[in-house]
This record gives structure tokens, C-alpha cells and sequence, in this order.
């Protein structure tokens, strides 16, 4: 095979939809801020989704600008063709969902806030973009909130991380993701490419409250080694956990995913912990998936095929 016959195989089996979707949003508005607004995320996520995209083509598309963006001529081809296949995406999708029952109707979702920061946002907006008639009631819980509210019917379904008190409900996979520590760049242990638990016990940490499910799985994991972890600070977002870290008023753990989203606004590094544990599954509870709703069934079909 050729280079570029290799780099084009490379190019088509890489090439993300949600990318192109939010670099034809960043052309259409001008702006990456505007962009952001329109689909529902940080900027920092979009401004991330392009700068991936180019490092793949290997060409800027864009010029940023403090105004705005202009678009360079690899990035008016990449809008010409992306515009196309979205269309084209978008129209199989619109065909395909009048084949599906339960296209209208209301489904209430507790999800944790994990789920919610790192995945639903860009997945419930894909889904309304073809089921538009279904209407979402997404509420932010703790995982044991989730559980007990799936256990008490309160929610069609739940979204938390897999855990032994999911035992006895039906239990989908759906992501999974990696915990990290986010430190102060003066930190010491900021120029280490991995750490353990074991490396960071003693350390001072800011954290969320004692009712998150995270907080709790540290708390266990420091007694297993025989330490208690001393949290200086408890806060109930991990917006408010980044900056306390970015201010040096402690260490955190958080998923990976939404600590570098934070990594060009804030003075801090993101070290991924070693952990087996610190691997999380992520996965979608309810009582008896057969007898859920049929605009249920569908949103949860859905998510599984985003996350798949």
C-alpha cells in the first residue's frame, strides 16, 4: 500500500463524527466560544476536538483569532465534505428512527456526575436530534442516590459507576473511564507520568462531599493501606475541586477525562492514576430493562450504541 493510500485508511478509520459535527458548528458561528454555546460544552472541549482533528488531517483548519476564527483552505475543504456526510448521517439517522417505536414520549434518568460532566451532554444532544418528540428529565445524583431511586421506580433508569450495590438490578455497560490527579504545576510530584494512591495518601487533598461515591471509594481505598486521607476542602463540583487544586489548596482525584479539559484555563498537571481501581465502568441500572418504556428502551439502546 502506498503512504497515502495508508494515510487515508488511517484518515477514515480515525475520523470522528462529533468532531466534524462541532468543527462545521466553529465554521458556521465564527466563533469557538459561540460553537460551544450551540452544542452544549466547554469550549475547551470543542477548541480540543479541533486541535485533535488537525493533528490527524496534519493541516490547520482553522486561524484563531480574539474575535473569532477564520477558516484556512484545508479547513474549507474539510467543511465541504463534513457538511455532506452530516447531512447524510443525519438524514439515515431521521429514516432509521421512524423505523423504532417509541419515538415520543418521557423518560426521567438520575445519573451521577461523573456521567453527566464527561458523556450524557453530547450523547442526550445526539439523541434529541433524532427523537426530538422525547422528552428527557436528567437529574444529577450521588451513585447510591441513583440506586435507591432506581430500586423505589423514581426513574425509568439509572446511570453510576458499577459497584457490589448493584447487585440484584439489571446492569448494561455503558463508558468507562480512568481516575487522575490533578496537582499545581509547582507541585513535586508534578513531573511524574503516573501516580499510585500509595504516593499521594499523605498528601493534603480537596475533595467532594462524603456522600459522593468517589469520596467514598478513597476514603476505603486509604483504609486498606492503613491511612486516612486528610481533605482539607469538600466541595459539591468538580469545577469548584479544579480550581481549588489550581490554587493550591490541595491535591484532587477526578476523572481524567474532565481534569484536561481544565488543563489550558489553569495553572495545574493531570498524572492518571496506576491504580487497577482508579479503571471504572460505567453502566446503565434499572429494575427489568424488558419492561421499560418503549421511549426508554430506545434511549437506552442509544447510549449504548454512543458508547460502544
Amino acid at each position: 500500500m502506498t503512504r497515502a493510500g495508508g494515510d487515508m485508511e488511517n484518515l477514515l478509520r480515525k475520523l470522528d463524527l462529533t468532531s466534524l459535527r462541532l468543527f462545521v458548528a466553529v465554521c458556521e458561528e465564527h466563533s469557538i466560544v459561540r460553537a460551544a454555546e450551540r452544542e452544549f460544552i466547554a469550549p475547551s472541549a470543542v477548541s480540543r476536538r479541533i486541535a485533535d482533528l488537525e493533528a490527524l488531517i496534519g493541516l490547520p483548519l482553522i486561524q484563531r483569532h480574539t474575535r473569532g476564527v477564520t477558516i484556512t483552505q484545508a479547513g474549507q475543504t474539510v467543511l465541504r465534505h463534513a457538511g455532506k456526510l452530516i447531512g447524510d448521517i443525519e438524514a439515515m439517522g431521521a429514516e432509521l428512527s421512524r423505523l423504532y417505536t417509541g419515538a415520543k414520549g418521557h423518560v426521567h434518568v438520575a445519573a451521577n456526575l461523573s456521567a453527566i460532566v464527561q458523556f450524557l451532554p453530547e450523547d442526550v444532544a445526539a439523541f434529541q436530534r433524532l427523537f426530538p418528540e422525547v422528552d428527557i428529565e436528567l437529574e444529577e445524583c450521588h451513585s447510591p442516590d441513583v440506586l435507591r431511586r432506581v430500586r423505589d421506580r423514581e426513574v425509568d433508569f439509572g446511570i453510576c459507576n458499577r459497584s457490589a450495590d448493584i447487585e440484584g438490578l439489571q446492569c448494561l455497560p455503558y463508558r468507562r473511564d480512568r481516575l487522575a490527579v490533578m496537582l499545581p504545576v509547582s507541585h513535586p510530584r508534578a513531573v511524574a507520568r503516573q501516580l499510585s494512591l500509595q504516593d499521594i495518601v499523605d498528601e493534603t487533598f480537596v475533595g467532594l462531599g462524603p456522600d459522593s461515591a468517589l469520596t467514598q471509594m478513597l476514603t476505603a481505598r486509604a483504609l486498606e493501606r492503613g491511612a486516612k486521607l486528610n481533605v482539607k476542602i469538600r466541595v459539591t463540583s468538580l469545577d469548584a475541586l479544579c480550581r481549588m487544586a489550581h490554587v493550591g489548596l490541595g491535591i484532587a482525584v477526578m476523572p481524567q477525562q474532565v481534569a484536561e479539559l481544565y488543563l489550558s484555563a489553569l495553572d495545574v498537571v493531570v498524572t492518571p492514576l496506576s491504580d487497577d481501581w482508579a479503571r471504572r465502568e460505567m453502566c446503565i441500572v434499572c429494575i427489568d430493562v424488558e419492561r421499560l418504556s418503549a421511549s426508554a428502551s430506545v434511549l437506552i439502546r442509544f447510549l449504548r450504541q454512543e458508547g460502544a
